[in-house]
């Protein structure tokens, strides 16, 4: 798995070689529609600058892919670490509010990036 993430500075193509790749991006707000597919080897995907996309092995064998990015300097910035393990971190009450979640939930969520802290 390659979490959801987002490149603020960059689009990226990605290219399977091996495997079994199931990819997808979330368009911006006010829609934010999941576009996914199923890649099978040879078949390409175009993940836009700035939106958060991820791709997950479901094949049974390891996949293979190569990914290009359109800039130098691309950023990266994965959604969980973002938002459940920044240092300091967020106020649990922001994030409670922000995903309709209990507050324990959140607390154990943020325990579960401790190593983002240290």
């Amino acid at each position: 798995l390659n979490p959801p993430h987002t490149h603020p500075r960059a689009t990226e193509i990605l290219v399977v070689v091996e495997g079994t790749l199931y990819v997808g991006f979330v368009t911006s707000n006010t829609d934010n529609r999941l576009i996914a597919k199923l890649l099978y080897p040879g078949d390409v995907f175009v993940f836009p600058i700035g939106l958060i996309h991820f791709q997950f092995n479901v094949g049974k064998t390891k996949a293979v892919a190569f990914a290009g990015l359109s800039s130098q300097n691309p950023g990266v910035i994965t959604i969980a670490n973002a938002v459940f393990g920044p240092n300091p971190s967020i106020n649990p009450d922001i994030l409670v509010k922000a995903f309709q979640l209990d507050k324990n939930v959140v607390k154990k969520l943020q325990s579960k990036f401790w190593w983002a802290n240290n």
